[in-house]
């Protein structure tokens, strides 16, 4: 009974104190290395900062030291540093997979393609990250391994499905392999995940030129032109194409802004000059302008277009200054001279070209949205949030600016603004999992579990693998004692981390609550098997066959679980209670004997009998009372 009692108080401790958190490892180092495997699943940033500040604490020289280091080499554009970090961290953990795939996306970045693929390859073995898929499929399309190519786009793109880049590369395998109707319809995809998209307008033009269909090529290329007018790809093509309808003055022109000229036809005499372009020919005219009417912006603006499409960024800087110095009406004029400086590293400079061009045209969106960045990047939260509300009038169907204010006003514990910002962006974009996760976490705050459950799960239905969002519902069930609920969510985990010990154990401990102990034996010894020096899991084991009356294979358990952690209290007590099972401390039996017993034994019996007597008497003089007593209420 003793053991009975010690093994339901201790299982209720664990259940339902522990709040599911079950976190366990005397290796500080091992146990960084598994929180710095988390990383990046934490979307918060001070958290971020705080949990990488705990990492580097709990073993300052070790492989997951040298990860965050990576990663904040990486966040600072640092990324010569950030893969000598990554190598060391491969040094001293060879089998951590998220460092390989960094540094194959490091690789990758750099051109090093055959390097990359061998990182990303190590990561993709064990992390399913659609960053490492889409870079692996990238690779390989230029390898001309075009079905493994499509293989690892269309898993990368369940992880991003709103990534037009994967889409356009689906597409160019699909045209490479003569299957242009597949092309278009990939195509179409990246088009509808991003409008701009200027890669996938030319795509679609150039399958157009394949089948004889110069004008709606030529459609196609306008609404590429439109969408990013700096675009030199869409600029030659539109040359080309002009060129063969025999159009050589737009031709000439679009060869410009695509950053070339036309060259004249080579001649014999070198002291004869060749004709001047169309392009040179505007050029020409402008600076001829400028001469005569100094004061006129119009030549400015015009030069600094052209000076800007042609990569000649110096001079079209100073084209704009001198058209803003005569206060030009364009706006855009300020906010091209606002990305120019802003690309430069002259944000201070760029800041007040962006507010030139908002004083100039209230409209102007995109000098809107890149103020509200500068100001968030700055930490002025409030002035992004009136840039954003900004833009957000002009372009509402913007879902990742909504998803910024909503993160905005979570940090400012504006709860209600910060709903609302979510689902704006899941108006727009129902599938995004971060707002998902981040909203039901909210409503989590507030106590509205209920909708906090439905966003969980709908993080989840995109994205299986997101461990923030399966911690929290499961934090959720254990407060509401859905335990069925709470025992599918760790099934699920354990399916697609099979590898992972601490989820076998938390299973474990669910079906030990609910008494199915077959069950909970099996995930134990998996969990042991995986990690035989997880004190946690042997003293549950042990605790388990005591409750089952495996006596002997409890104290086995209970010893290798104090073994493995000496401070784990648990294992010492229900030693303890087995050695007392198996050792009973015997009752010693004093037999009297002799003279004083017998007298002792007489002395006894005369006080009992005494007692006896007195009783007797005792009960008749109380008989005798009610007798009377009755006797008076009848007279009366």
């Amino acid at each position: 009974m003793k053991i009975l009692q010690t093994y339901v108080l201790l299982l209720s401790s664990a259940l339902l104190l522990t709040g599911f958190n079950w976190g366990f490892s005397a290796d500080h180092c091992k146990e960084a290395l598994n929180i710095a495997g988390t990383l990046d699943t934490i979307h918060d940033e001070a958290r971020l900062r705080q949990t990488e500040a705990d990492i580097v604490t709990r073993c300052p020289d070790g492989a997951a030291a040298h990860f965050v280091n990576a990663l904040q080499q990486e966040r600072a554009s640092n990324f010569d540093g950030a893969i000598d970090e990554y190598r060391r961290t491969l040094r001293l953990a060879p089998a951590f997979a998220k460092a390989s795939g960094n540094l194959g996306l490091l690789y990758a970045r750099k051109g090093m393609d055959d390097e990359a693929s061998v990182e990303l390859a190590r990561g993709l073995a064990s992390v399913p990250n659609p960053l490492y898929q889409k870079a692996m499929a990238r690779i390989l399309a230029a390898r001309k391994v075009y079905p493994l190519a499509a293989y690892y786009y269309n898993e990368a793109s369940r992880g991003l499905p709103g990534d037009a880049s994967i889409f356009i590369g689906l597409a160019e395998i699909d045209a490479a392999s003569n299957q242009p109707d597949k092309a278009l319809v990939e195509y179409q995809s990246a088009l509808a995940a991003d409008p701009v998209s200027a890669k996938a307008h030319a795509g679609i033009a150039a399958i157009y030129l394949q089948r004889g269909e110069p004008d709606k090529a030529l459609e196609q290329l306008k609404r590429g032109e439109v969408a990013e007018p700096q675009n030199r790809e869409i600029q030659l093509m539109l040359a080309d194409l002009y060129q063969k309808k025999g159009d050589s003055k737009r031709a000439d022109y679009h060869l410009l802004l695509g950053g070339k000229t036309r060259l004249a036809q080579t001649v014999q005499k070198t002291d004869v000059k060749p004709p001047l372009s169309e392009a040179d020919k505007e050029m020409k005219s402008l600076n001829t302008s400028l001469k005569e009417h100094p004061e006129d912006p119009l030549p400015y603006e015009k030069l600094g277009n052209l000076y800007r499409a042609a990569g000649n960024d110096a001079e079209a800087i100073k084209a704009y200054r001198e058209a803003a110095h005569l206060n030009s009406t364009n706006s855009d004029v300020y906010l091209n001279l606002g990305i120019l400086q802003e690309n430069k590293g002259q944000i201070d400079e760029a800041v007040v070209a962006y507010k030139r061009a908002v004083k100039v045209n209230p409209g102007n969106a995109e000098a809107h949205l890149r103020l509200g960045d500068i100001r968030f990047n700055r930490g002025l939260f409030q002035e992004a949030v009136e840039e954003y509300s900004e833009f957000l009038k002009l372009r509402p169907e913007s879902p990742d600016i909504h998803l910024k204010l909503a993160r905005i006003f979570t940090k400012s514990k504006e709860a209600g603004l910060a709903i609302s910002s979510y689902k704006s962006v899941l108006t727009y974009s129902p599938n995004d999992g971060d707002a998902n996760r981040e909203v039901a976490a909210l409503y989590a705050q507030k106590g509205d579990n209920e909708r906090a459950v439905a966003h969980y799960k709908k993080a989840l239905a995109v994205n299986k693998n997101d461990s923030e969002a399966r911690t929290a519902l499961v934090s959720i069930y254990v407060k509401s004692k859905k335990y069925d609920e709470i025992t599918d969510l760790l099934k699920e985990a354990v399916e697609m981390n099979p590898n992972d010990s601490v989820n076998h154990y938390k299973l474990g401990l669910m079906y030990d609550f609910k008494k199915d102990y077959e069950k909970a034996i099996v995930e134990y010894k998996k969990a042991i098997e995986l990690k035989p020096d997880n004190a946690r899991t042997l003293n549950a084991l042990g605790r388990l066959y005591m409750k089952t009356g495996r006596l002997s294979e409890a104290k086995e358990m209970l010893e290798a679980a104090k073994k493995a952690d000496p401070t784990l209290e648990e294992a010492s007590i229900l030693l303890n209670n087995i050695r007392d099972e198996f050792n009973p401390a015997p009752h010693k039996i004093k037999i009297k004997t002799g003279k004083k017993y017998k007298q002792s034994k007489k002395h006894n019996y005369k006080k009992s009998k005494g007692k006896v007597e007195k009783s007797k008497k005792s009960s008749k003089k109380t008989k005798k009372h009610g007798k009377a007593k009755a006797k008076k209420k009848v007279k009366k």
